[in-house]
């Protein structure tokens, strides 16, 4: 018994170290860092992994071109209008829609999806409130006119396509309406169980959610596209880049998402692994909590600005997963900024602070999530900071534990990455440059809100820039917008994204676009 026992341990040990393994042949399997997914209903995603979620599992009334964003198309929507004066716009819905459930898509689920986000008030409405929707008046103006018509009427005449590109968002996710009310609880639309549940008509659907450990969708074989050439997509939580290039190497997952530059560079050589790359509308940046006496002083969030290695960080860190840039408009929206005013300037820095009487610096909190390069930047503006004085503390957790403090007003400097949440350049603009109520209980609460920003005149600004019907003029006004905010903000805005993905050979079909919600898992094959 005892010799069985050992010659299978040996038959276990040989398989397994002498054979390459591979993940099945109908499933994608991902290795990527998802600990940001807070919530599965698209009412209240804001961040990363959730949008990409969303992307993949929700229809939207409008889509738009991956590879050339000024071309708009419908997805649930066949075709629209918009009245002379620009507020009214009236959509017909694609007939022959179902829902993962088998319950028909009308305008009844549009029109109660859109006043949904609304009536929750989550993180994402103000997508939609901006255009003078309120609880209070939602029902009349989104509306039904047929069971295939949707009416929308906005509160002013915005650049044309402004509230197509809205429409683009995850908050403009479709839900299917019985579904989510057969779970209501107290008059909470379903909000219970739709953070962890599903809803959606896109190409996949939830199969289970992990928080923290993985996710697991499914093919929807009700979806009224193309269907998804995968069965199943399994999406592992491995923040380790190591881990990720190793699993990779193995065969253990098709494709690695969150590799570090040396990860990368070791695959190099490999004809088992494509790498990919994709420019990104994200922005790396950190914000300075304006409560904090230290970082509230003009001065000395100059000095921040000056006290970032920022060709450094570029060149090692990140090592083409970024690029310098230090505009709240990324390259590629209308009216972006190209200039990059700010360098390591450590005596410039030491200036500022004794003109305010921090020449011998002061201690200051970060936090960071645990993630590369998120970890790897923050120890290097740590080094960078302690040059002039300045010790930064660093404050390591999870996605979910640092973006809850941080959207609770509770940090002193919070490094993050940001990504547009549709495609029009007031979406940036509403969040660095934007902030109408500066007060705790504030309904609108953008990155300016965040660290306690208080800008009137600059939300006057913002505000008119994108009621501005000249694209050229408005091209101008961002322009000037983005140069007072470099100078005065409390953003220290350092880099453009790029996105570097790694895949086995054999996948081909993984769509990366210019947003996370535009990652899309369709066409995959393998």
């Amino acid at each position: 018994m005892k010799k069985l026992y050992l010659l299978a341990i040996i038959l276990v040990l040989f398989t397994t170290q002498g054979v390459m393994a591979s993940t099945p042949a109908n499933t994608l399997v991902m290795a990527s860092s998802i600990d940001d997914i807070i919530t599965l209903d698209p009412a209240e995603i804001f961040e990363f992994s959730g949008a990409e979620y969303a992307g993949n599992t929700y229809d939207r009334l409008i889509g738009y071109d991956v590879d050339d964003v000024s071309k708009i198309f419908g997805v649930i929507a066949e075709s629209w209008t918009i009245s002379p004066d620009g507020k009214t716009y009236v959509f017909k819905i694609r007939k022959g829609i179902k829902f993962a459930s088998g319950n028909p898509l009308t305008a009844e689920d549009v029109v109660f999806s859109l006043q949904r986000v609304i009536k929750l008030d989550k993180s994402p409405a103000f997508i939609l409130s901006q255009f003078g929707f309120t609880p209070e008046n939602v029902a009349e103006k989104i509306s039904k006119v047929d069971d295939f018509t949707v009416k929308v009427v906005v509160n002013k005449a915005y650049a044309p396509t402004f509230f197509l590109y809205c429409m683009t968002s995850t908050a403009g996710s479709v839900v299917d309406k019985k579904l989510v009310m057969s779970h209501e609880k107290d008059g909470d639309l379903g909000y219970g169980w739709l953070k962890t549940g599903y809803a959606g008509s896109g190409p996949f659907k939830l199969k289970k959610w992990k928080a923290s450990e993985s996710l697991i969708l499914d093919r929807n074989d009700n979806y009224w596209g193309d269907k998804a050439k995968m069965k199943r997509v399994f999406i592992r939580h491995i923040p380790e880049s190591s881990t990720q290039r190793m699993l990779l190497v193995k065969g253990d997952v098709d494709i690695a998402r969150n590799l570090g530059p040396d990860d990368i560079k070791g695959l190099a050589d490999n004809k088992d692994i494509v790498i990919r790359k994709k420019a990104k509308g994200a922005v790396w940046y950190l914000g300075l909590n304006q409560k904090n006496k230290y970082l509230k002083i003009p001065q000395v969030r100059q000095a921040l600005k000056y006290l970032i290695d920022y060709k450094g960080m570029e060149q090692t860190i990140l090592n083409g997963k970024a690029t310098i840039h230090q505009a709240f408009l990324p390259i590629g929206f209308l009216g972006a900024l190209d200039e990059n005013p700010f360098s390591l300037n450590v005596a410039k820095a030491k200036a500022l602070l004794k003109e305010v009487g921090l020449e011998k610096g002061f201690t200051v909190t970060m936090d960071t999530r645990n993630n590369e390069p998120t970890t790897s930047m923050a120890i290097a503006i740590q080094g960078t900071f302690a040059l002039a004085g300045i010790k930064l503390e660093i404050i390591p957790g999870e996605g979910k534990q640092t973006l809850t403090k941080y959207r609770a007003r509770k940090h002193d400097i919070y490094i993050g990455r940001w990504g547009p949440d549709y495609m029009d350049p007031h979406t940036n603009a509403d969040t660095f440059a934007r902030n109408p109520d500066n007060s705790d209980n504030a309904k609108s609460k953008p990155l300016a809100w965040r660290n306690a920003w208080d800008i009137p005149e600059m939300t006057k600004k913002a505000d008119a820039a994108v009621l501005e019907r000249d694209t050229a003029k408005r091209a101008q006004m961002y322009l000037d917008l983005q140069r007072e905010h470099q100078q005065v903000s409390p953003f220290v805005i350092m880099f453009q994204d790029i996105e570097i993905l790694a895949e086995r050979a054999n996948v081909k079909g993984f769509i990366l676009g210019p947003s996370f919600d535009s990652n899309f898992y369709q066409y995959v094959t393998k």
